[in-house]
């Protein structure tokens, strides 16, 4: 009689199974009702928002600058803090001597970004910006929509021309380094 109590149990449980099991399939393969809608485009492209911080900011563009050999007879690299921050070593007669540049960093309304020179820190020399600046410009290999300007003491990155996937536009929403506020939209066309 045990031994029945457990065979008429383990069929009813297999029979609850089965039907549970048709039933999903039943569900998932009937025709559905709705339709998809394809909402008016935006020009044919899709905007996303990027929110970001210092640091992440900070590791992204130190990796672009050793990814695309950005890099010339300076060895440098940025830091994001309550500014942008480039460091590097230049040799001046066969002796490494330390570099410190700070830029205020300030978004265009047309999405690009402007980098304003603050100040300027090489060795324990006081040079002036504009042939620091005017070094750099011809001693680095700078993509074309970086745009070194020495008289106006700013670098210009104009991110709306920088080649993302070829086809993806980068646009500088706010970059408020203080209150680690930055945002992107990347636009991604859809055709």
């Amino acid at each position: 009689m045990k031994n029945q109590h457990w065979k008429i149990a383990f069929f009813s449980l297999l029979a609850i199974n089965i039907i549970i099991v048709f039933t999903i399939c039943y569900f998932i393969f009937i025709p559905g009702t709705s339709t998809i809608h394809k909402e008016p485009s935006n020009g044919d492209k899709v905007n996303f928002k990027i929110n970001t911080d210092k640091n992440n900011l900070t590791n992204l563009i130190n990796h672009y600058i050793q990814k695309e050999g950005l890099n010339g007879p300076i060895d440098y690299s940025v830091k994001l803090s309550d500014e942008v921050e480039l460091y590097g070593i230049i040799k001046v007669f066969s002796q490494d001597v330390q570099l410190k540049m700070t830029f205020e960093p300030e978004a265009q309304k047309n999405g690009d970004l402007l980098l304003r020179q603050k100040s300027i820190l090489i060795g324990n020399l006081n040079l002036p910006v504009e042939f620091v600046l005017k070094f750099i410009q011809k001693s680095y290999k700078f993509p074309d929509w970086v745009t070194i300007q020495p008289n106006k003491k700013t670098i210009y990155v104009a991110l709306q021309s920088m080649k993302v996937n070829n086809e993806m536009i980068v646009h500088a929403d706010r970059f408020d380094l203080k209150n680690d506020d930055i945002s992107f939209t990347l636009q991604i066309p859809t055709e």
